[in-house]
């Protein structure tokens, strides 16, 4: 696969002969004069997000951590220690997807979500530090290598980022791009949903606060990738059926690892309702892409958890929203102007 070179005085910045790769850029960033209009406008956008985890107050959370039931809080210490191993590989992998690109405009917009990724490790660390008591701490941290499931959960992804590193073709790239399209569109949601069931019933509020801006950074990750997926697949070597592969996979896994840490014992969550809730997500995904749903059936359609995505927005009903669900992000907000748990 080849890289962009750094320094290349030689290239052709002319907008009629840049390409998302392969192409001969001397990665100028003039962002009045682009080819990907969407990468500047993301950008801009991904930038007006930007927030800071310590300016959230969690100080509730820590009394309502001991309001939890026990099932509640083992899933809360698992589900942290998940999202940030996740936010955790993507830090370091988001690298490897943006050195072959040669839009200068496409580079900018991994670049700052690369940045947000790292945000949300200290955010997860904030939460950790600040909520869960010192003597559990290490338990969180190390959780992903010492539950079977959660690792075998995470393996599956994580390996095919170290594939393309160790061996950089072309069909290897393609695959760690779909894989990265399937994390940030796919693995954290059920996540998220357990935080923001906790927040239905006045719990945690702090922590709904900080996965709300959370949730905001990754639906913007998720339409980066939006845009790269259908170009990928017009310019790499690829199997549509290898893609539905992926997919049905990494539900599998999903489905398996939210029912091994919340199961049927966090009022709200069910076995049932994550099923369809993750099959639903996966075929919304897949059509993002231009690609068939892969579940058929009728109940697919629709989440089971509408009644909960009110919680994932920072702005109230007279401004324009995120749609949690279907990653259309239209407006983001600093976080100056978010004002906590009574703007819910």
């Amino acid at each position: 696969m080849p890289v962009n070179p750094i320094f290349n005085p030689a290239g052709d910045d002319a907008i009629e002969n840049r390409t998302m790769w392969f192409g001969n850029t001397t990665n100028l960033m003039q962002l009045n004069d682009v080819r990907y209009s969407w990468a500047v406008g993301l950008y801009k956008q991904m930038r007006e997000n930007f927030w800071i985890p310590e300016k959230l107050d969690i100080t509730q959370d820590v009394t309502d951590y001991w309001n939890l039931t026990p099932e509640e809080r083992y899933a809360f210490d698992g589900i942290l220690s998940y999202l940030t191993f996740l936010d955790s590989i993507q830090t370091y992998n988001l690298p490897h997807l943006k050195s072959p690109i040669t839009a200068p405009e496409v580079s900018l917009c991994m670049t700052e979500q690369a940045s947000q990724e790292g945000l949300h490790n200290q955010s997860y660390q904030y939460m950790i530090e600040t909520i869960i008591p010192a003597e559990r701490r290490n338990q969180v941290y190390d959780f992903w290598r010492t539950d079977k499931v959660l690792l075998e959960r995470c393996e599956f992804i994580a390996s095919l980022y170290q594939q393309y590193v160790d061996n950089p073709t072309l069909e290897r790239y393609f695959v760690a791009l779909v894989a990265d399209y399937l994390l940030e569109g796919l693995y954290f949601y059920n996540g998220f949903i357990f935080f923001y069931n906790l927040a239905s019933r006045m719990l945690m509020p702090g922590s709904a606060d900080i996965f709300k801006m959370i949730n905001r950074d990754e639906l913007s990750h998720v339409r980066i990738f939006q845009r790269l997926v259908p170009e990928a697949m017009k310019a790499f070597p690829h199997s549509i059926d290898q893609i539905y592969e992926m997919f049905a996979t990494a539900v599998e896994h999903e489905c398996r690892w939210t029912n091994h840490i919340v199961g049927n014992q966090i009022l709200g969550i069910t076995e049932s309702s994550t099923e369809q809730y993750t099959k639903y997500l996966a075929n919304i995904r897949l059509q993002t892409i231009g690609l068939e749903p892969l579940y058929k059936d009728k109940k697919y359609k629709k989440s089971p958890y509408t009644h909960l995505e009110r919680f994932s927005d920072t702005k109230k009903e007279a401004h324009t929203k995120a749609n949690f669900f279907e990653a259309g992000v239209t407006s983001y907000v600093m976080s100056s102007g978010v004002g906590g748990w009574d703007e819910i």
